[in-house]
């Protein structure tokens, strides 16, 4: 019996199981697909904080979130079309978020009595059973069973065909949405070229599950989506840590800087290090250092040597790196501290989104110690973001704090990658001996910006250190009214970069009018999700983004002024509020998440309208 293909503008899947059931890569390959099949998309990772949380557990579910379409796709998704549940688990965590007509496809065989009571559903209680599902689609399938079946004369042991079994679903998944196999089968010959018996096992699974689909009478419908309407160019699927990597080595070539990146490995960031670690062609130096402290400091001194020096880490280790990052802004030295937020305090929820060291990048330090902030706001804009925050530390010769988070890092979008020579150049002099006079290491130009003296040049020769600089020679003072100067001073510098940073823009909406919706970082896509539904209901709405938190765009006040109402998503209690309140002096309204996942479009938009009304 041939299938029925139905076309549908989007579609939002949620895979989920257990911690080794596969599911990150299960949705990772199916994003490929949707990616190859020229779908906008975005995804969202969210895995358990434990390693390997226990089998079966409400702790330990896994889950890969996934929303592709034919139209610009802003967010993960708030309600799935579809949920993947492997086990009982999976599908109780899970249940709440699936729309009232969604599909629920399930493998049956992990809802036997051990699973449900890991679980916690009470004694004698099966969801699949007692009408709890009624209202959705429900396809049963044995998946477990089925993978075993396919595999009776694999050679490998029982442990290892059970673990082909996210293969099964994917192929099933790729039949209902009319894919091809063709670049996950190029992909497990790649990942298994060395491995021929896993290899045949997860592509014969693979295809069994695509056939059970193509082969079963009770299945007649199928879904197709179309591709996006994107802009012109070449585009690939792109994590927010793969696309800063990427920004990073950029900036090393257009700066003709070599690549110095210090670390010491903490989720989410820690794949930056491991991303680097690979780019030894591209002339990048990893440092794999014994805490956060001595990553910093090395960083520190790779770039008094001249270097292109980054540190990496999240909110604990931005702690750590404090009273090293406070000997940056004394010795006016330029580099880039990258904090992945996640949430907190201490160890917080650390395989979970947030949004909440704005404060800790602008004040966590001790004394006056100014430094420029800027946000990365999609996976994608990662690259720009560590770009832009590379070229601010080279020609301003200051360290530079980029914000990502966990959202961003893991999460994926389509990036339409730009040429090399697109990429403007990053200018960057060095000092030179003054002839017939000594050097003189804190003299500075209109901008307020000193120059990079090299070690070891010839007529260079100037004293560093964490004590305060006589201003000009770079002696060392404890005269009062210098060092209230020489505060003053690098709070200017840093102010000034305003004038070299573009104003602030519009992403979408009226140039004035009822509402704007002014958001950070990774916020994006549902303060443009939630601003796109308000001005289909009528009211006059538009979105601000920023990317530069310090120093604020110098148009910023002027344009919070042309809206009755402003209010301030965050995945925090309320930072970037407070310091737009202390800075503009204006009413602003707040909107705050901190659940350790992102706001959602439905969420925002009733707030929104509440607010309007």
């Amino acid at each position: 019996m041939k299938s029925a293909i139905l076309e549908k503008d989007d579609v939002i899947i949620k895979f989920a199981g257990d911690s080794g059931d596969g599911m990150q890569l299960t949705g990772g390959l199916f994003t490929d697909e949707a990616a190859i099949a020229g779908n906008d998309l975005a995804t969202f990772p969210d895995y358990p904080a434990e390693i390997r949380a226990p089998a079966g557990t409400l702790a330990g579910v896994s889950g890969f979130q996934l929303h592709f379409g034919s139209r610009k796709v802003y967010t993960p998704g708030d309600r799935f079309d579809v949920l993947v549940a492997m086990n009982a688990a999976a599908l109780k965590t899970n249940l709440n978020r699936v729309r009232k007509d969604g599909a629920i496809i399930v493998n049956s065989d992990g809802f036997d009595s051990k699973n449900l009571r890991l679980a916690k559903y009470p004694e004698g209680a099966n969801p699949l059973e007692d009408g709890t599902l009624d209202g959705y689609e429900v396809i049963k399938i044995q998946v477990t069973k089925m993978t075993r079946e396919a595999l009776a004369d694999s050679p490998l042991s029982m442990k290892e065909k059970d673990r082909c079994k996210n293969m099964f679903v994917l192929g099933f998944l790729l039949w209902r949405y009319n894919r091809t196999l063709d670049a996950t089968i190029k992909f497990l010959e790649t990942k298994f070229a060395k491995k021929p018996d896993i290899l045949d096992a997860n592509v014969k699974v693979l295809r069994a599950g695509y056939n059970f689909g193509d082969t079963t009478e009770t299945f007649t419908t199928r879904y197709t989506v179309r591709p996006a309407t994107l802009e012109p160019g070449t585009y690939r699927s792109i994590m927010g840590n793969d696309a800063l990597i990427l920004g990073l080595i950029a900036a090393s070539k257009k700066s003709g800087l070599p690549l110095f990146y210090g670390s010491y490995p903490i989720t989410p960031a820690s794949n930056i290090l491991h991303g680097l670690s690979k780019q030894k062609n591209f002339g990048v130096k990893t440092f794999q250092a014994e805490d956060e402290i001595a990553a910093a400091t090395a960083s520190i001194g790779a770039a008094y040597g001249g270097n292109l020096a980054v540190t990496g880490t999240s909110g604990p280790g931005l702690a750590l790196k404090g009273e090293a990052l406070g000997l940056a802004v004394m010795l006016e030295l330029p580099m880039v501290i990258v904090n992945v937020q996640r949430g907190g305090p201490s160890t917080g929820l650390p395989t979970k989104t947030e949004q909440a060291d704005l404060m800790q990048a602008l004040y966590g330090r001790n004394g006056e110690s100014p430094m420029p902030v800027i946000a990365a706001s999609t996976p994608a804009d990662c690259f720009d973001a560590a770009f832009e925050a590379c070229r601010i530390a080279l020609q301003h010769m200051t360290p530079v704090i980029l914000l990502s988070d966990g959202y961003i890092a893991n999460g994926a979008e389509p990036w339409r990658f730009p040429k090399a020579a697109d990429i403007p150049e990053i200018k960057v002099e060095f000092a030179k001996a003054p002839e017939g006079e000594p050097f003189m290491p804190y003299r500075r130009d209109e901008r307020l910006v000193r120059q990079w003296a090299i070690p070891g040049t010839p007529g260079l020769v100037h004293r560093v250190g964490g004590l305060e600089k006589e201003d000009v020679t770079g002696n060392v003072s404890y005269d009062p009214a210098n060092h209230e100067h020489m505060v003053k001073t690098r709070e200017a510098k840093v102010e000034k970069i305003a004038a070299y940073i573009p104003e602030q823009k519009l992403e979408s909406g009226h140039e004035e009018g009822d509402l704007l919706l002014l958001g950070w970082g990774s916020t994006y896509g549902v303060c443009e999700a939630t601003a796109e539904r308000l001005r289909e209901v009528g009211y006059k709405v538009a979105h601000a983004h920023l990317r530069y938190l310090k120093p604020f765009p110098r148009n910023l006040g002027q344009l919070l002024n042309r809206y009755d109402k402003v209010i301030v998503p965050e995945i925090n209690n309320g930072q970037l509020v407070r310091i737009l309140r202390d800075k503009f002096l204006l009413p602003l309204i707040q909107y705050n998440k901190i659940q350790g996942v992102p706001i959602s479009t439905e969420e925002l938009y009733e707030f929104a309208l509440q607010q309007l009304k």
